[in-house]
């Protein structure tokens, strides 16, 4: 797949964008109770959905930080071509029509969130992840973006070009958001009320 570097990254920040301004405005404004209410047995709370996506931005994110800060001088080029495997990864992680995954996979043991979390801390370092995320797509106009290299996480010997891993990891986020969502949506029918003096959205950036 070819792109026009500018364009892509551009497409890529305010998506990122559009993730922040979701989980500010909206997610932030729920309660805990509602966040960490599974769909069903087996099933990912919204706030384990979020977990997991940290999980991958506490190695992807300070590993293209570092792909960058050493890259050297490279003039950005005019397209990025993706590789093959890097296009793989990343058309995998792509919805069906429906929003859900065409395909389902296992996460690996070490991306696994917990069953229980503290909601509000979950959603402020996804926050965080996400405005260290915008930064660096922006960083990363200045430099050649097919030739900078990431190591995956899964094998560190095997390093994808790094506008491959950006559209991997935003996909992958997406992916995951949806999830979130609708296991909001599912935790909304089931949730009693909240009483007064219980945490809510208060606790979400507080604890």
């Amino acid at each position: 797949m070819k792109y026009l570097s500018s364009q892509l990254l551009e497409d890529l920040y305010q998506q990122t964008e559009k993730s922040i301004s979701k989980a500010i405005t909206e997610w932030q404004l729920i309660a805990n109770r509602q966040r960490t209410t599974q769909p069903g047995p087996g099933q990912w709370s919204a706030a384990q959905c979020l977990e997991h996506l940290n999980s991958y931005g506490r190695y992807y994110l300070p590993a293209i930080e570092k792909a960058i800060t050493t890259a050297g001088i490279h003039k950005p080029a005019l397209y990025f071509k993706s590789g093959w495997l890097g296009n793989y990864f990343y058309k995998i992680m792509l919805p069906g029509e429906n929003g859900r995954p065409k395909k389902k996979m296992s996460s690996p043991k070490n991306h696994q969130p917990a069953a229980y979390l503290n909601a509000g801390k979950v959603l402020n370092e996804f926050i965080s992840q996400l405005e260290l995320l915008g930064k660096l797509l922006t960083d990363a106009r200045n430099i050649d973006i097919n030739l900078v290299r990431v190591p995956i996480s899964i094998s560190p010997f095997i390093k994808l070009k790094l506008g491959d891993v950006f559209l991997f990891l935003i996909a992958h986020i997406n992916r995951h958001m949806l999830q979130a969502e609708r296991a909001l949506k599912h935790a909304e029918t089931r949730t009693i009320p909240v009483k007064a003096g219980e945490p809510g959205c208060s606790a979400l950036v507080g604890s």
